[in-house]
């Protein structure tokens, strides 16, 4: 049991050291970085919302959190549209979608 105990401990800290949090990006860094994003989605309408808010929280996880909120409230979004069944946004979304979108506009300007 004496032996198994190092080995649990370094496991642990292995863990705790790969779960920690990435460091994001500063505001500066996330617009270059959202400057040059040339996702293009594939498929249906459905398919394609699907894709754009899987690709929102992707950029979300990495960007400095001031944008990343805006990306994870229009991913959020987007996957609503993904579950409709023609897979479009509503006048309501797509409002929505422009409040956030400018909401990241006050930062990058």
């Amino acid at each position: 049991m004496k032996k198994l105990l190092p080995a649990v401990v370094l496991l642990a800290g292995l863990l705790l050291t790969g779960c920690a949090a990435t460091p994001k990006m500063s505001i500066p860094e996330s617009c270059a970085f959202l400057n040059k994003d040339t996702f293009v989605p594939t498929g249906n309408q459905q398919q394609k919302a699907e894709q754009i808010s899987k690709h929102y929280q992707e950029v979300a996880d990495k960007v400095a959190p001031e944008v990343a909120d805006p990306i994870r409230k229009m991913a959020d979004i987007m996957k609503q549209v993904a579950g409709t069944s023609l897979g479009a946004t509503s006048a309501e979304q797509t409002k929505q979608l422009t409040e956030q979108n400018n909401r990241i506009g006050e930062y990058c300007k």
